[in-house]
């Protein structure tokens, strides 16, 4: 019950190699790209060329191979529109997906000292812990192994760490055998609230070391904003989503403006953790047992995560963001916001930047996948938080962990 409890969860960069013309009406794809529900604003190009996409093996910078990419399995045919220099991918292009394998990353709250020991034994993991340790100018790994845990715990050590290290368990499932056919087999990925980042560098949207540098600034950014005001996070335990809403609704009618506590993030049914003010959180705290939760549990965060005390970190993450190359995914990447999956760049970035104060919807996520037919999972990263939330909504799910 406590690795259900203690979470807010949060919490290659392929070229696109060859492209072929392909003719198809405009009109098609203006409007397939404008029913996004992060629709661009309008557009009036002047040209339009459409282009089928294969990102080809071993089209990465800086020499590092993309994750789970041997031969990027099932080549993806997109349209594409150009906008002057600007081209737009049809947002749907994974719209009818049918998951059969997925990779699920887990998010901030499940780093323990000690994660990364095993990812050293594996040439490919240990590297990635090296490189870390350039572009965060600190020593990763030494935290990872030896703590101190206070340290490790802080939004600005944890969400690095479980980045890589969660990557790091990639290449621990390469290397032992059969290790890559399962990799290639897997059809969809998505993450817990951080973890949805690491599912976009396995994804190939961004390479590890993009990915890594918008890791840092957004614990950073995220820090900054809880420590602009007083808040806070909670669980609650025992009750549905409207029961909890109405818990919600009834602290909100006894806190000024600014206190106030909304759903952060959707687990699962008996699961939910509440966002908001301290003094709102204090008093769902107050009244949680008359609404019949079985219990609360005060988070170990550092504020009130996915919800709008999280604002002042949304513009770092846009000019961020703004300023890094990132491409189609190779496979379904399920975002936290909408738990749709995004294939054009723009509104991936769009969605990274409004995920750190949206709800995370990982309850709708896992049930979606469910009612599509997925057949097997896997939880790579620290922790086993995520397969026990699976198999409780879920039962018969087949899910393994794969930790470093």
């Amino acid at each position: 019950m406590r690795s259900l409890l203690f979470h807010h969860h949060l919490h290659c960069s392929p070229s696109h190699c060859l492209r072929s013309s392909i003719l198809r009406k405009p009109s098609s794809l203006v409007s397939a790209a404008m029913a996004s529900s992060l629709a661009l604003p309008a557009i009036f190009p002047n040209r339009i060329s459409f282009a089928a996409s294969e990102a080809l093996n071993g089209c990465c910078r800086n020499g590092a191979r993309g994750f789970g990419i041997k031969n990027f399995g099932r080549s993806r045919v997109f349209m594409s529109v150009s906008v002057g220099s600007q081209t737009v991918v049809d947002d749907s292009l994974f719209a009818d997906y049918k998951p059969s394998a997925a990779f699920l990353f887990p998010g901030q709250g499940a780093q323990a000292v000690g994660m990364g020991k095993e990812a050293q034994s594996v040439s490919a993991a240990a590297e990635l812990y090296k490189k870390a340790n350039d572009i965060l100018g600190y020593d990763l790994l030494e935290l990872c192994l030896s703590g101190p845990k206070e340290k490790l715990d802080s939004t600005v050590i944890s969400q690095p760490a479980i980045y890589v290290t969660s990557l790091a368990a990639v290449e621990m499932l390469r290397a032992r055998d059969g290790g890559q056919q399962i990799i290639d087999a897997v059809d969809v990925t998505c993450g817990l609230s951080l973890g949805e980042y690491t599912a976009l560098a396995f994804s190939g949207a961004f390479s590890f070391e993009d990915g890594l540098k918008l890791v840092k600034l957004r614990g950073e950014a995220m820090q900054e904003a809880s420590d602009a005001a007083k808040s806070a996070m909670v669980s609650i335990i025992g009750l549905d989503s409207d029961k909890v809403q109405q818990l919600c609704d009834a602290a909100n009618q006894e806190v000024d403006e600014t206190e106030k506590v909304q759903i952060a993030n959707f687990l699962c049914t008996g699961n939910y953790a509440v966002s908001g003010g301290v003094k709102g959180v204090e008093a769902v705290e107050a009244k949680a047992k008359s609404f019949k939760a079985r219990m609360t549990v005060r988070l170990a965060v550092a504020g009130a995560f996915h919800t709008s005390f999280m604002e002042p970190a949304v513009s770092r993450l846009e000019a961020a963001l703004a300023a890094t190359e990132i491409r189609t995914p190779r496979i379904p990447v399920i975002s936290n916001v909408d738990a749709q999956p995004h294939a054009d760049p723009a509104t991936i970035k769009k969605i990274l930047a409004r995920q750190v104060t949206s709800p995370v919807q990982w309850e709708t996520t896992v049930k979606t996948l469910v009612s599509k037919g997925l057949k097997r999972s896997y939880e790579l990263g620290p922790g086993k938080v995520i397969a026990g939330i699976v198999k409780r909504m879920d039962r018969g799910a087949e899910i393994e962990n794969i930790g470093a």
